[in-house]
């Protein structure tokens, strides 16, 4: 199979390049401009045992808002076009996952209906430079971009950075096991005999 995809992404504030492979072996090379995004992205790939490729220059002098976003858009649309029909997978895939005093869960659907909750008690603060704020409008972008239905709940936590990374290695897990080809799989998983 070749479960591989490339979007192009432009508009008047950001110009974005994704390269996906779903079967890859977890290496990354990923600039956007903004660093701790980065490193979440890299941990993602990482976890998910995904070849990441992001290239992304934005409007960073306004702030990152557009970058982090802009990239949850391109990074969704590649995934979706990665799976393709969807024959064979998982389809469902989580992840509980601990760092230090953080825990969180991240569940998920590739039905193509796409949903994004987010489950927390407590605001993501900054990290260094970083608006932790933004990692819900990356989830948000992703969800509904690759058509998934997507739940994250931080259990436990107190540091955003352990937060946040957390959240971004969960849902590389979570990601890898619903994009798993399971042979016993006949067409896709659907009663329906389609997902979109």
């Amino acid at each position: 199979m070749n479960r591989k995809a490339v979007v192009d992404w432009q508009t008047n504030e950001v110009q974005a390049r994704v390269e996906i492979d779903l079967d890859g072996r977890g290496s990354a090379d990923v600039g956007t401009g903004v660093p701790f995004f980065d490193h979440v992205l890299t941990a993602f790939a990482r976890h998910g045992l995904f070849d990441l490729r992001i290239s992304a220059k934005g409007d960073l002098e306004v702030d990152a808002h557009h970058t982090v976003e802009d990239v949850g858009i391109a990074l969704g649309q590649a995934v979706r076009q990665a799976v393709g029909e969807k024959r064979g997978i998982n389809r469902y895939g989580w992840a509980m996952l601990p760092m230090d005093e953080t825990l969180v869960r991240v569940a998920l659907d590739l039905s193509g209906r796409p949903y994004f909750v987010l489950h927390r008690s407590v605001r993501f603060g900054p990290v260094g430079s970083f608006d932790g704020e933004l990692v819900v409008e990356f989830l948000r972008a992703f969800a509904n971009n690759a058509g998934m239905n997507l739940h994250v709940e931080v259990v436990a936590g107190a540091n955003t950075h352990h937060m946040v990374e957390a959240v971004f290695k969960a849902l590389g897990r979570a990601l890898r096991a619903a994009v798993e080809i399971d042979p016993r799989v006949e067409g896709v998983p659907s009663t329906k005999g389609k997902l979109q």
